[in-house]
């Protein structure tokens, strides 16, 4: 576990938040399953009734909403997601000279950070992507994107699951705290789609793609009105195997399919529910208290987005009968699960509201099991 006492001055002075274009509803996702598996049904027939294989269950609308508070999600492309014969997305291979799909989302996302940062790449020493996905192995999506940026400085990827935007975050302030970079851009580029085995019932609906970006940097050099100073930063890890994707090049060395059974995203969800959900609530109350904040004080609690009934739990154990959308808002119903980008979309699109001198908590907790954790408050400047 790890906990910083910062020296006050450290803010979050800008985000930005790219939404793709496109979006898949719950229905539309249903339809499409629902004819792939009744199609395998019918193919495998005989496997089926020796036993052999399972059926493949029906879904439903009503079934995705009730588990997980999530009703559509947005994604780079519709092409092949909705297509019972293939089942993926079809996201064609770019030329080693043109911008991965992963860097031309956080391109964007970052151009927006910027933006409302007051801010020109030429202020930037420092480049993060943190992400529970890499397109490639290297270069770092993270170096794509200070060069597509011209930005004279460093950079690199980092992934650490669901809790990779707070923990990306926590080392840009690492940095600053250091003297090693003066301003950071931390970017959050979640290509989620291509990893979701849309085949499979109990998480074909999770994941959608989005791409955020913060910048941080000192009080001082910040040139907007208002700013978010960072009191605290917190981290915990704790390993478990109930959430895990094995997908990788060493599949190429073991001889098997590498997106066979197993390889992409999987979950023992009643097991992540039980476990994470304490765990969860008692970093938060403890972050809380090591910056001087009474949970019942916190004006906001921007919540990793991974599931409705989690969120809603956490959010009773830390402001009991206090609890309510407006203070632990939620995205997850037209976003879904982004990874790790979703405390800070819910960061970035229920902050603006709130006044100088009120605090909140952005916290992000998935596979590892990882959990991170900053407490900010508003300022003026």
């Amino acid at each position: 576990m790890s906990e910083y006492k910062l020296p006050r001055g450290i803010v979050i002075s800008g985000t930005g938040l790219w939404t793709p274009p496109e979006a898949i509803s719950n229905e539309e996702l249903v339809d499409a399953y629902n004819s792939y598996a009744k199609q395998y049904n019918l193919e495998h027939a005989q496997a089926i009734e020796s036993g052999e294989l399972q059926p493949k269950p029906q879904s439903s609308a009503e079934f995705i909403e009730k588990a997980s508070g999530i009703k559509s999600r947005y994604v780079v492309t519709r092409e092949g997601i909705l297509d019972p014969a293939r089942m993926r997305p079809f996201i064609p291979e770019r030329n080693d000279d043109d911008l991965c799909v992963q860097a031309e989302m956080g391109l964007k996302a970052a151009k927006l950070a910027l933006e409302k940062a007051n801010k020109q790449a030429s202020d930037v020493d420092m480049v993060i992507v943190g992400a529970s996905y890499m397109q490639r192995a290297y270069p770092a999506i993270a170096i794509e994107i200070q060069g597509a940026l011209g930005i004279d400085g460093f950079a690199f990827d980092m992934e650490v699951a669901c809790s990779s935007a707070t923990f990306s975050l926590q080392r840009a302030v690492d940095a600053i705290c250091s003297g090693a970079a003066r301003t950071v851009l931390v970017i959050n580029s979640e290509l989620a789609s291509p990893q979701v085995d849309f085949t499979d019932r109990d998480s074909h609906f999770i994941f959608g793609d989005v791409a955020v970006a913060s910048v941080i940097e000192r009080r001082e050099t910040c040139s907007v009105d208002t700013a978010w100073e960072i009191l605290g930063t917190k981290a915990k890890t704790v390993y478990s195997n109930n959430i895990r994707s094995n997908f990788g090049y060493a599949a190429r060395a073991a001889d098997v399919d590498p997106f066979g059974p197993g390889k992409l995203f999987r979950q023992n969800g009643r097991k992540v529910f039980k476990e994470v959900c304490p765990m969860a609530a008692a970093h938060i109350e403890e972050h809380l208290g090591e910056s001087g904040t009474d949970p019942r004080e916190v004006s906001r609690y921007w919540l990793h987005q991974a599931n409705i009934n989690m969120n809603n739990l956490i959010a009773k154990k830390l402001m009991g009968d206090e609890a309510s959308a407006e203070r632990a808002p939620v995205v997850l119903d037209r976003y879904a699960n982004t990874a790790s980008a979703g405390s800070v979309i819910a960061f970035n699109l229920h902050s603006d509201d709130l006044q100088v001198g009120e605090r909140g908590i952005i916290c992000s907790f998935g596979a590892g099991y990882s959990i991170g954790s900053l407490v900010v408050e508003k300022v003026a400047l």
